[in-house]
Parts: C-alpha cells; structure tokens; sequence
C-alpha cells in the first residue's frame, strides 16, 4: 500500500465535493473538466509540480472524481488525491508538447469510455492552464457535447474558508511575519538585494515551529526609489540605497495556503511626501477594516479607503484587495471577489482577503497591507500581528 500526504479530512473533502456539485446543478453541468492547479489540489489534494503539462481533474454528479494528467505524473497523483488509485490515469509521454497529437485526445477517450462524452461539459475558460489549442482539440474530440464557460465556478465554492484550512492560513501568517522581521533586520544602504532576498527565501521555507514552508505563487516583490512606481518587478543585485524607499511584498505558504504581507522601509529620514501619505493610507486601512464585516459589501471596504486617500490628493487606479487561499504560480488570488468600487458582493463569515491598497505613483510606491478573515459577528481576524506603519531606519 502506497502512503499517502492528504492534508485535509475525509469529510473535509466530502463538504468540497459537494458543494462543486450543487453549484454543477445549478449551472446546469453533468460533467466538470477542473484545469486550475489550485482548484484540483482543493478537491483531490493532488499537489506537484506539474503543471506545465496538461492535466486536470473530471468531477461528475454521482462519483467521485477523476484525475488525469502525464503519466510520469500519475505516481504523484496516486500519493496525493483521496480518490482509489483507478480513478488515476496517466497519458502517454509522446502526448507532451507534440506537434501531431494532443492530450485533450485522451481526455474526451477517457470521457467516452466513462460514458459521459454527451450532454454539457464544463471547462475553465479564462484559466492559465487551459490553452486555446486544448479547447479546440476538446471541441472537436467531444462534438457529441456542448461545452460550456465554467470559469471560477469552483472558485466561488472556495470563497468560504473551513475551519480545517483556516488553521493552515494561520500558519502561514507566523511564516509572514517572520520573513518580514527577517528583512528588516538585514536591509541596509550598501546590502545587495539579492543577498536579502536569499534570505526571504530561507525563512519562507524553513518555517516556525511546526509550520514547514512551501514555496510561494509569486516571487518577492520589492522595488526601490523610482522603480516602487512598479508594484510588479522583482530583484536584482544592486545595494539598497540611503534616502530610498522599497516595498516588500511577501507571502507566507503553508501546504499552498498562502497569507500575503507587505510593508515599506525607507533608509535615511522620509519627506513629508512619504509621511503624509503613509498617515493617510494607514488612515484608510483602518476605515477599511472597520467595514470589513459580514453583511456589508466588496465595495464598502473599497469606499472606506478611497476617504482619507482623496482628502490627502492621493487617487488610486487599481482594486484593493481580492481573496487569498490555496493557490499555485503564476497568481495567489483566487480571482472572484475584488475590493472595488464596482463589486458588490455580500460578505461572508470566514471569507479571507488581501487587503492591498499599494500606492504606486509617477515616482514612488508604497505598501502596507494586511490580510484579514470575515468574522461572524465584528471586525475582522487580522492574520498578521506587526505594526502598521512604513518602517523608518536611520
């Protein structure tokens, strides 16, 4: 007998599985093609790194689900998902990257042999993983079957957080909060960015406690001076320099649960331009959070920051926050809900966030972040535990 690494519980699963199902009903799917990484991981527990390769999970209304993917890959299927090692089935390796034949082939053969190549199939239209040419070869493979745009409809199920993977949040909160002491201990004018972030990456996998650490869907982020404009670029092997400004924007990963965290350092004494934005900002963080309760909205959050932003002549382009969970590269949002103007979704008890109201100007960026839990009843469980505020070193 194989062991096998599942994280969750029997009836943690149990509770997935049929939540997806009552949403397939209600769009009206018989058959679901789960192509996201995050999404087959949080139904089957499958967790490799193996998505460059086409692979996904077939969940159905009345049995359980079925992996496929390469077939080098099914070993890692057959040590990970909950499912019996028959619902595990791996293509043939001249499938991969060919120019004559694709591995959607195989899906719809499967599909045909299990008898369900008919009726409505969902697909994950909008999806990293899920190529055009994947669709199409689909298409034709199933001509039997409409296929139908089920983007984020597992998604959605994932919004609402057990308690099983809150514990896991949690931990990655401890990882969090010790990458971003670690940084601040060692950023210093003259110290290369590359050595830091050496560093970041040390104590991102090394962990607290009991908490070991995975490795995160994005890469720190933490542009200095001018570049901070970029919320988006990465590092190099320039020094830090006095008078500058850098963002650090990190998250802590526990078994692919990830809890965002970002705060700003500037070296040398900060102008009054960095000082009055930062009161402002930490100004709407707290507005923001006071509003961050269940029953009112994505776009209330959005509209208690916006406040003491304007008042400061500070206008922001982007959404400040979205939801945080299970994830794999290229993105740790689980891309639904968005913290914005336009959003009115109704907030939920234990649905978790990012909120991430980064300033980023003609000529400077700014910061500080919190990720946070819905609560039942009051403000919400802020997961990280360090001063809010832009860190000054003298």
């Amino acid at each position: 007998m194989i062991p096998k690494t599942i994280p969750f519980s029997p009836e943690e699963y149990e509770r997935r599985l049929t939540k997806t199902r009552t949403a397939m009903e209600a769009a009206g799917i018989d058959v679901l093609c789960v192509t996201d990484p995050a999404n087959m991981a949080w139904l089957t527990g499958y967790d490799g790194w193996s998505f460059y390769v086409h692979q996904g999970v077939v969940v159905f209304l009345d049995r359980d689900p079925f992996w496929w993917g390469r077939s080098q890959d099914r070993n890692g299927a057959i040590r990970t998902v909950w499912m019996e090692d028959s619902r595990c089935y791996g293509y043939a390796d001249h499938f991969v990257q060919s120019t004559e034949r694709h591995p959607m082939q195989e899906l719809a053969a499967q599909m045909r042999a299990m008898g369900v190549a008919t009726g409505r199939v969902g697909v994950e239209m909008e999806n990293y993983y899920y190529t055009a040419r994947a669709h199409a070869v689909l298409s034709h493979e199933l001509s039997d079957a409409t296929l139908i745009d089920c983007t984020a409809l597992v998604n959605w199920c994932r919004a609402v957080k057990s308690e099983e993977e809150l514990v896991f949040m949690r931990r990655a909160a401890r990882i969090s909060e010790k990458i971003v002491d670690g940084w601040l201990a060692r950023v210093e004018p003259g110290v290369a960015k590359n050595t830091v972030v050496a560093e970041i990456m040390r104590d991102a996998v090394l962990g607290v406690d009991d908490a070991w650490g995975d490795y995160a869907s994005i890469v720190p982020l933490l542009p200095s001076g001018t570049d901070a404009a970029a919320p988006h670029l990465t590092w190099d092997g320039r020094p830090f320099q006095q008078g500058e400004a850098t963002f650090f924007e990190i998250a802590g990963c526990y078994r692919r649960y990830h809890v965002p965290f970002c705060r700003t350092v500037f070296l040398g004494d900060p102008p009054d331009l960095f000082l009055a934005a930062e009161n402002a900002l930490v100004e709407g963080l707290e507005a923001g959070l006071e509003v961050a309760r269940a029953g009112n909205r994505a776009c209330d959050i959005a509209e208690a920051l916006a406040a003491p932003l304007e008042l400061a002549g500070i206008t922001r382009g982007a959404r400040c926050g979205y939801p945080i969970g299970i994830s794999y590269p290229p993105d740790w949002g689980e891309r639904t809900i968005s913290l914005r103007a336009e959003d009115e979704t109704v907030l939920e008890p234990n649905m978790t966030f990012h909120f991430m109201p980064g300033l980023w100007m003609a000529n400077w960026g700014l910061e500080i972040t919190e990720s946070i839990r819905i609560t039942g009843d009051g403000p919400p469980e802020v997961f990280c535990n360090r001063p809010r505020e832009m860190f000054v070193k003298r």
